[in-house]
Parts: C-alpha cells; structure tokens; sequence
C-alpha cells in the first residue's frame, strides 16, 4: 500500500499545515462566541498566528453563570483535594511545555530559550500555589483570645466569583501568577486573557478541561478588554475583581462599576504598567479573594465541680 493511498504525503512534495482553531473555554467546553466574531492575533513582528474568539457580553454572563455553578463544589472540596488537582495541572503543563514555549516566544517576542525559562517558571508558579491549598488557613486563620468561657475561632472562606483581568504583556506567568491564587484559595474565575497575546490562555483551557479541575472553575474569554471587563465589573453576580491587566482609565471605571455590589478589588499599584511576575509572589494574592469568618462557641463545663475547657 503507497503512502498517499494512507494519507501520508510523497517525498518532496508540500504539505498543507493544519492550522489550530481556538475556542474559549466557559463550563468546562469549547464554545465560539455566541457572536461570531473572530480577530486576527499577530506576533511581535506583526505576522499572523491564528484567529481568536472575540468575545461577547454574552459570553462573558454565561461564563459567570458557569463559575457561580461550579462554585459550591469546588469551595467544599477539601483543601488537600484542590492542591492535588492543581499539581495535577502543572504535571500537564510540564507535558505540554513544547506547545506554551512555542506560544510563549511568538507572543513575547522571545528567543525560544527565553521562552522555556518564562514556561518553566510557570509551572513552577502553578506548583507554588498548588501547595498553599491547605496551609493558608493556619497562617491567616486561629483561635482568638477572649475574656469568657468561650472558643473564638477564624477561618478563612473564599469570597465567591472573581473575574480576572490577565495582564497584558505577561501572557503565561503573568496569567497563571493572577488565576492560580485566586481558585487556590477555593474561588472561582472569569479569566479575559490578554487582548494582543491571548494564545497561551487559550491553550491553558485546553489543560484544564483534561485534568480534574471541575467545569466552570476556571472560564477562559479572549477578546476587547474594555468590553468585556465592564460589564463583568457591574455584574451583581461577581464577588471580585483583580485589575492586573487594566490600564489606569479602565481600572478607574472599573472600580466605580464595581462599587455597586461592594465587590472585593485588587488594583496593582503601578495599574499602568505590568507588574514584575518574576519576582516571589508571596500570599498577597491568596488572601485578596478570602473573607474571614468568626464563630463563637461557649466552651461548656465539665462535672459538677463546673470546670470548663
């Protein structure tokens, strides 16, 4: 049997390339945009990569209408239980790392060495956080002195819905630097990846649909920043919003969008640059998104001598 009659090409001649078609990722699927908009992504040298999702209002409701639902499972999962998916996550990014090295140096304008680097921190990043699952309660959380026959006990929760704006320039450890903490501490995401380089977020929902993170835990919209940004700032449904990849006027409308249902905001200090994502990232990001809880219980007393513990 030839090789062509096996669909296999003759020596010499040219093969047609098999480009890939990018989809978002929202529920644990593959969707198009409702709309059916698509917009060109190039690479620094302004060469065409692929067509991208652009996404719409409407996509970015139903995303949040995904991580709401996925909320519940993924909060009352047990600590231990998320840090294991996570690591499982970075197990397959390091297996896909020819893939994001290759996005990473086409959207970065890196040599492909420096891309490799940017990609192993990465995932070095993903593991980092993987293993704060069930600590950060024991840092942030304890029993509190008081004056009575008491227990005063605070534990850390998470806020809920949180839309993550990836930074711009920073397109796989900026994104995976500002996503990773925030469903670590058992949250839930909207994620708009990063308007000019948005390839390496894409592929990140790739990652996650076949690993054991829940559907809707993480959803995944490419598109206008502005566009999407806004409405899911005033979105009576979302419980924080992390400003990374805002600019200082976007961040600003945000902000007062955002103060209508009181919603958690994280705005980097320097909004209208990208912040050094190689550098320790610290708890800052784990704790952002987690809301404290304090219960009090009597202590009770032991026999009839009335002691108490």
């Amino acid at each position: 049997m030839s090789k062509e009659s096996l669909g296999g090409s003759a020596a010499g001649a040219t093969r047609l390339s098999v480009f890939k078609t990018y989809k978002l990722y929202v529920g644990g699927k593959f969707p198009r945009s409702e709309s059916g908009r698509v917009y060109e992504v190039t690479d620094s040298k302004g060469k065409w990569l692929a067509n991208a999702p652009l996404s719409s209002r409407k996509d970015a409701r139903d995303a949040v209408v995904a991580a709401r639902k996925a909320f519940g499972g993924w909060s009352g999962a047990t600590a231990y239980n998320r840090g294991q998916i996570l690591y499982r996550v970075a197990e397959m990014l390091e297996g896909r790392r020819e893939q994001f090295v290759r996005e990473v140096a086409d959207a970065e304008g890196l040599s492909k060495s420096k891309a490799a680097a940017v990609v192993d921190a990465t995932v070095d990043r993903w593991v980092w956080y993987a293993g704060w699952t069930d600590k950060i309660t024991q840092v942030v959380g304890g029993a509190n002195p008081v004056a009575g026959p008491f227990f005063n006990l605070s534990t850390p929760e998470p806020t809920g819905v949180v839309t993550v704006i990836a930074p711009q320039e920073s397109s796989f450890l900026g994104l995976v630097s500002v996503v990773a903490p925030v469903i670590a501490a058992g949250n839930t995401a909207v994620v708009i990846a990063s308007e000019k380089a948005p390839l390496p977020a894409l592929s990140l929902g790739e990652v996650l649909a076949t690993s054991d993170v829940p559907g809707g835990v993480v959803n995944v919209l490419s598109g206008n920043t502005r566009e999407l940004s806004l409405p899911l700032a005033a979105h009576q449904d979302v419980n924080g919003i992390d400003l990374a990849g805002a600019d200082a006027d976007l961040a600003k409308d945000l902000e007062i969008a955002a103060a209508d249902n009181l919603k958690r905001v994280l705005r980097p200090q320097a909004v209208d640059t990208d912040a050094d994502f190689t550098t320790p990232p610290g708890t800052h990001r784990l704790t952002t998104f987690l809301e404290t809880k304090t219960v009090w219980h009597p202590t009770g007393s032991l026999g009839a001598s009335g002691g108490s513990y």
